[in-house]
């Protein structure tokens, strides 16, 4: 039957057919062209607020452990600064999506001035351990900018949408840039510096302390090389 969801000043927001998904599946979700359908849990929040008028969201229980459907074969994983601040338990959702072969998971996480001292771990786990895109955002008002444009980029032309055109071992190259910058000691001046060495996070993961001070000095490259040899 039919559902209307509330908050888009006279359009008619029918639902349209869903393929049923069983709860906590990892499952791909049929989406129409140049929507979202949103876990149930967002509904009322500032993050689906963002949203409303502007693109069109469709609100669906029993998503576990996805938050957001960009399309049939890629979402959205959320971690609030709440989730970051109260430990790994986000790791469990992470971990489901990158063993789907049916999903392609894009993880947004909210690197605020409470959680910026837990994100370094997160960085780590998704990118290194997980091969998988993470985005930093500082607000759930940013995150609705940054999801609505991920969606536009693949309603224009999804071959050509960056974070969506790679696979999980090979990081889209703005994600790639953005997740370098946030290492200690990086910066954004820095950060092309060692990806014009290093192409990829394994080179850079990789190198000697004297191939990163060639590159950023020996400040910076003890920092970084420091975050590297942490115990994952």
């Amino acid at each position: 039957m039919a559902r209307t969801e509330p908050g888009f000043q006279g359009q008619d927001r029918s639902r349209p057919p869903m393929e049923s998904n069983p709860p906590d599946s990892t499952g791909p979700m049929h989406v129409p062209f140049g929507h979202i359908v949103a876990n149930e849990k967002w509904r009322g929040s500032q993050l689906a607020q963002g949203m409303q008028g502007k693109i069109k969201l469709v609100f669906e229980d029993g998503l576990t452990p996805v938050d957001f459907y960009l399309s049939s074969k890629s979402c959205i994983l959320y971690i609030t600064e709440a989730e970051l601040v109260a430990g790994n338990g986000y790791r469990k959702r992470l971990v489901r999506v990158r063993n789907s072969n049916k999903l392609q998971g894009i993880v947004v996480v909210e690197k605020t001035q409470m959680s910026e001292q837990y994100f370094p771990a997160v960085q780590k786990f998704t990118v290194l351990d997980l091969g998988m895109v993470l985005l930093p955002v500082a607000s759930q008002m940013e995150a609705s900018c940054l999801i609505i444009q991920l969606v536009q980029e693949q309603t224009r032309e999804p071959s050509k949408n960056p974070f969506l055109r790679k696979k999980r071992a090979l990081v889209s190259e703005p994600a790639l840039l953005r997740s370098v910058q946030q290492i200690p000691g990086v910066g954004k001046v820095k950060a092309p510096l060692l990806l014009q060495r290093f192409p990829s996070i394994q080179q850079l993961s990789n190198a000697s302390l004297r191939e990163l001070e060639a590159v950023v000095g020996p400040a910076a490259a003890q920092r970084i090389h420091a975050f590297f040899s942490q115990p994952r």
